[in-house]
């Protein structure tokens, strides 16, 4: 026999055994709540005592029953779930935010129950769109890296326009059930691209085909790039215009188009039919189409939402490039183009703001310093695109207006938000600190002077004040700010004051900012063996009318003062905290705005930057492209303001 103590553990796990099986664990509705507890404990409940004669012997108590059982404080508890990529890290302190419809709610506490955390619009989902790329296995690697930047072109241009850009190569056509079938084929090398372009689109299962050399090259409403968007393609479609540049479909719909091509008699006997084939391959829409019945893809008529920059549209519009793309100096000529696409897209962005860029600067008369990374961006986006032809316009749109460095794209200041789409808006948003140091003109602020002298909100009621009625409070003008922020299509862009350099800047606008300019006010080449036209870069914007400008010893004050508002902000002092969290307090709306702006700006970086990792390791990344991240985003400039 076992020791005592052995049998009674075994007698005690039996007992415990038999009662689970048996009666079960506790149902979770039998269980009282925290606040079932709590309120039996705050206000207990005694029944009613009748004391009888105290003469009569035999005294009876009544059950009281258990007392509730106090909840243990030091338990352990888990937190709420948080969502994933919602954290973004910062020198001031980390970007938090809650993706959730309810983001227009005034104040994001009142939804979050948290008051740093910001509550974002869900994202928004970006419909895929495949192109096809496959390096050939012997080709100069300046060659090869020029096509890389193209479809860095061609990715970031599609970004732009609310898409998630995927570049495809034989190893997705190799994962198609009908890779072997066709590979067995022997088909000529321009045929064969062509079908293994259709098995790695037909392995991602449809969706949006495009060529690398097709760009998005108008406005984002635009009506054929709206329909993409929407991700719905009820039948195989191309566009007669792009000839084979464009195509759309659901998996199943592709599939089939797959398949009938496969047993299309012409690939019987392919040595036979291979005049036929190569033929079909040169007709329009491409072999794979013309081996299909005419009711098996629908075709549109006309679209121009985008712009296909063929051999054929550049022999016969673009002389210069189709003139280097020889040989000996194909790599040249591909840059070239390259540089062309980017004008294009830059072309097509000033188009869509006849009215100009407009900065805007509530509060203009000490806050010079804080516009600054406001104003490059401005100047370089009114600037004339880089460009090897200048008077050229996009295949899609051959009645363009070309930029004339004479009558640039106007250029001013504004003290108050100016809500048009014709005009394109660039502010900074403060943190309540920065605005309030700048405006007051003060090194330190404390918890006396705004009780004292600093108004509430000073930021968003001047940003906002001709805009929107007086009648209407912070809170509307909280949800107005909020809307134009998360905005698509976007007529304004939004910086924080804190960050003294912008990435990303060339994602968001889909076109690489001018970073070279003209040193003489004509239109001039970098060196003399490039064939590139650089254009004067616009100057600063002429001040409000009726504003002052300081002198440059002030705005050097300002600077410094725009420096330790910096540095207070992030710092890590108590005292300091408390005092920056006091100014948060005094102004709830304007530091709304500034985490929801920041907010928003981090989870956009965060997405792009996330995407970029998942596809660094395919073609037209930044990387095989040899572009560093960040690099060419439109930031301040060296050559001064």
């Amino acid at each position: 026999m076992p020791p005592r103590r052995f049998q009674a553990i075994v007698v005690l796990v039996v007992f415990v055994l038999l009662n689970l099986t048996f009666y079960g664990l506790p149902s979770r509705e039998s269980l009282p709540t925290y606040e079932d507890v709590a309120d039996a404990v705050k206000h207990p409940h005694v029944p009613d005592l009748h004391v009888p004669d105290l003469h009569v012997p035999d005294l009876h108590v009544p059950d009281l029953g258990e007392l509730p059982t106090v909840p243990n404080p030091f338990r352990p508890a888990h937190k709420p779930p948080i969502q994933p990529n919602s954290t973004s890290s910062s020198s001031y302190r980390a970007i938090e935010w809650l993706s959730d419809f309810k983001w227009r709610n005034p104040f994001s506490s009142s939804v979050a129950l948290d008051q740093n955390r910001a509550v974002l619009p869900p994202l928004r989902e970006r419909p895929l769109i495949y192109t096809y790329y496959n390096v050939p296995k012997k080709q100069d690697a300046k060659i090869s890296e020029a096509e890389h930047r193209l479809i860095l072109a061609w990715r970031r241009a599609w970004w732009a326009q609310g898409f998630k850009p995927q570049v495809l190569s034989r190893a997705e056509a190799m994962q198609h059930p009908q890779y072997q079938l066709f590979q067995r084929m022997k088909l000529g090398s321009e045929v064969e691209l062509e079908i293994m372009r259709w098995l790695a689109w037909g392995h991602m299962g449809g969706g949006v085909l495009a060529n690398w050399l097709a760009l998005p090259m108008a406005e984002y409403e635009n009506p054929m790039l709206a329909f993409l968007r929407r991700n719905e393609y009820p039948k195989l479609s191309r566009i007669q215009s792009l000839d084979n540049a464009v195509f759309f479909g659901e998996r199943s719909s592709v599939d089939d188009a797959i398949k009938k091509a496969m047993t299309n008699k012409l690939l019987k006997n392919v040595t036979a039919n291979k005049d036929k084939i190569t033929q079909l391959a040169k007709k329009e829409g491409g072999l794979v189409v013309n081996l299909l019945a005419s009711k098996d893809i629908a075709v549109d008529a006309k679209a121009n939402g985008v712009a296909s920059y063929t051999m054929t549209t550049i022999t016969s519009k673009y002389k210069t490039i189709a003139d280097k793309l020889s040989n000996t100096t194909y790599a040249e000529g591909l840059d070239l183009l390259v540089n062309l696409i980017n004008s294009h897209l830059h072309l097509t962005f000033q188009e869509q703001h006849p009215e100009g860029v407009a900065v805007a600067k509530p509060l203009p008369e000490h806050t010079t310093a804080l516009m600054y990374e406001a104003t490059d961006i401005a100047r370089n986006l009114t600037q004339c695109p880089t460009s090897p032809i200048p008077k050229s316009c996009p295949p899609n749109r051959p009645k363009c207006k070309p930029c004339d460095a004479n009558k640039a794209m106007k250029l001013l200041e504004s003290p108050e938000l100016v809500n048009t789409t014709k005009l394109f808006t660039i502010g900074t948003v403060p943190h309540p600190y920065t605005i309030n140091s700048l405006h007051y003109t003060r090194d330190t602020l404390d918890s006396n002077f705004l009780r004292n002298n600093a108004k509430r909100d000073l930021w968003i009621w001047e940003l906002t004040r001709e805009s929107i009625p007086k009648k209407h409070t912070e809170s509307y003008r909280l949800v107005q700010f909020k809307e134009l922020v998360a905005a698509a299509p976007a007529h304004t862009l939004w910086l924080t004051a804190e960050r003294i350099t912008q990435q990303d800047l060339d994602w968001i606008f889909g076109f690489n900012l001018p970073q070279i300019a003209s040193t003489t006010p004509e239109p001039s080449s970098p060196s003399d063996k490039s064939e590139l036209i650089i254009f004067p870069r616009p100057g600063p914007p002429e001040p409000i009318e009726g504003q002052v400008v300081p002198d440059e010893k002030w705005i050097k004050k300002e600077e410094e003062r725009l420096r330790r508002a910096r540095e207070a902000i992030k710092s890590k002092d108590k005292v300091m905290k408390s005092v920056v969290q006091a100014v948060e307090q005094w102004n709830l709306a304007d530091t709304e705005a500034w985490k929801f702006a920041r907010a928003y700006s981090a989870r956009r970086r965060m997405e792009r930057k996330k995407w970029e990792e998942d596809e660094q390791k395919f073609a037209g990344s930044e990387k095989k492209a040899g572009v560093r991240p960040g690099e060419g985003g439109g930031g301040r400039w060296l050559d001064g303001r």
